[in-house]
């Protein structure tokens, strides 16, 4: 479902916003779930702002694909597997799905030339041709590192700008991922090792990767599960735990800050502390990746932003 976009369904309003902007959180990627291998189209927003058109800084950023047991299709009309059920099903579906957009591009091109309006526009095609390109990112959701083998042989096929995501259990094929040399959003940094893993296999991914040279980014998944509104607060203290087991403590920040815009295309922008950048600055009484610390003041876009919540209205309530 690549035509679909987030942005036309994005609720600004929802009560987890101030939530996470209190912890310090002031800009985040919302993304379709990660039930359809091409799920849709990624926006970029700021936690704060007049209306959600505002807190939208980039539709359409990112296309989000996902490889992997749960995209396999189970459970069909009488008991029946419905196609894709396999890993070699679900490949190909995808594999098809861009020769197709090659093939639409070149009719479409055609048409042009010949001035042929009977020519019938497919939005799910059309949605896909930047992507092909190399001018946006295609995010891919793979947690095993077979399967990133196999949806990195297509991604090399087709040329596609590539952000690996959900990496979990992949420590054998770390050094392939810096040869190919893209960017990976690891997450949930708190998953459970396999039965052949070592115990903090999982929790010394980000200083692995980062150790080979791979630009990383950090998201707040919880173990075993997507990434969510609820656990965005939680962010800063995913990094602070990747530094517990290696990461140097200046790339932890830079996974989830600097690292992020630049994945995205907001590097020129947002991310650090420079002349000239979108002023988004969280004050803190200390390490802003301890859970120990009190995040005081929250600025985006140079605005003090309410410091209040649900969850602090809550408190004050019945506190009384």
């Amino acid at each position: 479902m690549p035509h679909m976009h987030v942005a036309d369904a994005f609720h600004s309003e929802t009560e987890l916003i101030p939530v996470a902007r209190l912890n310090g959180i002031t800009n985040a990627v919302v993304a379709p779930a990660s039930n359809d291998s091409i799920a849709g189209q990624d926006i970029f927003i700021q936690l704060y702002g007049a209306d959600r058109d505002q807190m939208i800084l980039g539709r359409d950023v990112a296309l989000a694909m996902n490889f992997g047991a749960g995209q396999r299709r189970r459970g069909g009309r009488g008991g029946k597997s419905e196609f894709p059920s396999t890993r070699m099903g679900l490949i190909t579906q995808l594999r098809q799905t861009f020769l197709d957009v090659q093939d639409y591009v070149a009719r479409r091109d055609a048409a042009a030339k010949k001035d042929d309006k009977s020519f019938k526009r497919d939005l799910k095609l059309e949605a896909l041709i930047p992507y092909l390109k190399g001018e946006r990112p295609v995010v891919i959701g793979v947690y095993e590192a077979y399967d990133i083998e196999t949806i990195m042989g297509l991604a090399q096929e087709f040329h596609l700008k590539v952000v690996l995501n959900h990496v979990t259990h992949s420590q054998e094929v770390l050094d392939k991922i810096a040869a190919w040399k893209v960017a990976v959003i690891v997450g949930s940094i708190y998953d459970f090792p396999r039965a052949d893993e070592r115990y903090d296999a999982v929790f010394t991914l980000p200083a692995e990767l980062v150790k080979r040279g791979v630009k990383i980014a950090i998201s707040s998944a919880d173990a075993g599960g997507p990434v969510s509104s609820h656990s965005a607060r939680n962010l800063p203290y995913a990094a602070g735990f990747a530094v517990a087991y290696g990461l140097p403590y200046d790339e932890a920040l830079k996974a989830i800050t600097l690292n992020v815009a630049e994945m995205f295309g907001f590097g020129d922008t947002l991310g650090s502390l420079d002349v000239g950048k979108t002023a988004n600055v969280v004050l803190a009484n200390g390490d802003p990746l301890d859970v120990r610390t009190d995040v005081k003041q929250v600025y985006i876009n140079g605005v003090a932003v309410p410091m209040v919540s649900r969850q602090t209205m809550l408190c004050d309530e019945y506190r009384r």
